[in-house]
């Protein structure tokens, strides 16, 4: 079973370097025009330049493929609305939007200032949620679309000194929650992925010696599957070092602990039921869940 891109444009935001790099080159190995979004900019956001877009686009050529690089920023309306310009007056068309640019500002939470908190949120959620609100259109009209967010481990665990990052990565799953709800009578699919990988964001983060095991080449293979033609949707993906599994949000069974004379008190006798998570299910609001629910809250 061979996952092919034939025929479809992917723009892939961040990508002049590591993950994003990795993630333009497969697509375009499997028959994709790529458009290589990045900003050039360093680790923090400040800077920027078109060389390292530009050599992922002569690296991409040199395997036969079509690619054209674009510098704007996500977190500008007006660059975003001239990448998706760009792609269509190229291509003609937009069938995946992989969301990976991101910046890094890591302090403790004491030590962090509001523009390093607005900064970081700004380019991983609003970047992706702007970048993502430009292409909906297009794929709606089209019946088509494949969008991937990119999370992260500090998002959905936590992780010393990134407030600001985790608070936006775990907003872009909660994104991906709500799009896969409403793309679906498109066929607009919407994933997210959770990797680890030795990067130039990374890289002081992580000891010399995990670079050789996480290379980010090691994680785009699971991103192939996200946005494919059959890929799921609403799909946490945690990938890294060649190890692939799936994460989510879970519910424990819970308790009816009544509503008349409800107290905290009567809360706390029912705690150890209540945080119970031997029976957990993924959590969605509607069909059987939503039944069991309301069965529950009636005291049955």
């Amino acid at each position: 079973m061979t996952i092919s891109f034939e025929g479809k444009v992917a723009i892939v935001t961040g990508a002049g370097g590591g993950l994003g790099r990795c993630h333009a080159l497969e697509l375009a190995r499997r028959g994709a025009k790529v458009v290589v979004n990045d900003l050039g900019g360093s680790v923090d956001g400040s800077g920027g330049s078109s060389e390292a877009a530009d050599k992922v686009v002569e690296e991409i050529k040199a395997l036969g493929a079509e690619a054209i690089s674009n510098g704007s920023s996500v977190t500008d309306d007006a660059g975003v609305a001239n990448l998706v310009k760009q792609t269509m007056d190229a291509f003609g068309r937009i069938d995946i939007l992989i969301n990976n640019a991101g910046i890094l500002r890591d302090k403790s939470f004491a030590k962090m200032d509001q523009k390093d908190w607005d900064l970081v949120v700004d380019v991983h959620l609003a970047g992706s949620a702007k970048a993502t609100k430009a292409v909906w259109p297009i794929m709606k009209e089209q019946q088509y679309g494949r969008i991937m967010m990119t999370s992260s481990s500090s998002g959905l665990y936590g992780n010393f000194g990134q407030a600001n990052y985790g608070a936006a990565k775990l907003g872009l799953a909660g994104l991906m929650n709500t799009l896969k709800i409403e793309g679906q009578k498109d066929n607009i699919k919407v994933n997210t992925l959770a990797p680890v990988a030795f990067t130039r964001m990374t890289e002081n983060l992580m000891p010399p010696e995990a670079e050789a095991m996480l290379k980010p080449e090691f994680v785009s293979p699971g991103v192939m599957i996200l946005v494919s033609d059959d890929a799921p949707t609403g799909t946490i993906l945690c990938a890294g070092a060649g190890v692939f599994a799936a994460a989510q949000v879970v519910e424990a069974d819970g308790v009816y602990v009544g509503r008349d004379n409800l107290t905290a008190e009567k809360v706390l006798e029912n705690w150890d039921q209540i945080t119970d998570f031997s029976n957990s299910k993924p959590f969605f609001m509607g069909g059987e869940q939503t039944g069991k629910f309301f069965e529950k809250a009636s005291g049955k």
